[in-house]
């Protein structure tokens, strides 16, 4: 029996063909001594770092032309896992080539996506996201080094979650590219709040600027607002939007209008009407309660006829997962 049936053949689909093959066969893994740099007439940086809350370490080596203060060659040595391999694998190869005042720069969600299969595809299980921190962290250490200043001058963000060194950058970038909704996720994704939970919420052993709640709640706002302004927008350059995706006022506004165009006119010659009084998203199926009004409301082809008219006019114009409901 092989391994993977032992596993049932799922545990590596959360992990991409990228993160698989730098996991076995890591290109940047080794060292580097100061005959290395001698012989490359570079200076050699040699940098630490390890994470309490995982009992990770990575050691990462460069050799520095010094004239352009350029990253020539990196190697790492990492004392981790698998993912903890693969990322600081990603994350030494992103760095040669660039300038040190621009290699600190990269990010642990410039590592991640680099090791995506596609832009929209985490390449590592969320409790694994983590792990990419601590490329984060070397590179400005090995950066201080060299530029003779401390290690926290650097640091340009503002750090959440002291226990897994996750900045408030960071945290917002993940919401938003992962769509995350409640903070369990954002742990799950970042390790923030994981550990001594003071990052959480107000209440906690040790009082924070910034809690994971509150940053939630801000950036899930501002998606919102960021995605009433997007349809607002293909809806007023007269682009298709599709139903599912407009907010509650659109969606009321596009049934409305449907109604109106299509509907509301033959009630109104019969001596009826009708109106909106909510919409709901209820599992596969958008429902649309309505009240019937003047000589609709006690007409028994309100339930049948009328009814039928009404619901299938909506489904073809709008969405085919529509129901309507009459209260």
């Amino acid at each position: 029996m092989g391994f993977d049936n032992l596993i049932g053949g799922t545990i590596w689909d959360e992990y991409s063909q990228k993160v698989q093959d730098r996991m076995n066969n890591p290109k940047y893994m080794g060292e580097f001594t100061e005959e290395d740099a001698q012989k490359a007439g570079a200076k050699l940086i040699v940098a630490d770092f390890g994470a309490e809350s995982c009992g990770d370490a990575v050691r990462l080596y460069w050799l520095v032309d010094e004239k352009t203060d350029t990253v020539m060659d990196a190697r790492f040595k990492s004392f981790g896992c698998g993912t903890a391999i693969a990322s600081s694998d990603v994350m030494a190869e992103l760095t040669i080539g660039k300038k040190v005042q621009d290699a600190v720069k990269i990010t642990n969600l410039d590592v991640e996506f680099a090791m995506r299969d596609n832009p929209d595809t985490p390449a590592v299980p969320p409790q694994k996201m983590h792990c990419s921190v601590m490329a984060y962290d070397v590179i400005k250490k090995a950066a201080s080094q060299y530029m003779g200043v401390d290690f926290d001058s650097l640091e340009d963000e503002i750090i959440v979650c002291e226990c897994a060194r996750v900045s408030l950058g960071t945290i917002k970038e993940v919401i938003k590219l992962n769509d995350l909704k409640s903070v369990e996720e954002i742990t799950d994704y970042t390790k923030a709040g994981a550990f001594c939970k003071s990052c959480i919420k107000p209440g906690g052993h040790e009082e924070r600027e910034y809690y994971l709640v509150d940053i939630l709640k801000e950036v899930r706002e501002e998606m919102a607002a960021e995605a009433v302004k997007s349809v607002d927008h293909k809806m007023s350059a007269g682009e298709n939007v599709p139903f599912a995706q407009m907010t509650l006022v659109q969606k009321l506004k596009a049934v409305e209008e449907t109604l109106d165009e299509n509907i509301r006119q033959m009630l109104v010659m019969d001596g009826g009407n009708m109106e909106v009084l909510d919409i709901k998203e209820n599992g596969g199926n958008i429902d649309i309660y309505i009240r019937y009004l003047g000589a609709c409301s006690g007409c028994a082809s309100s339930s049948t006829g009328t009814l039928y008219a009404i619901e299938a006019t909506l489904k073809e114009k709008l969405d085919e997962s529509i129901r309507v409901l009459p209260i």
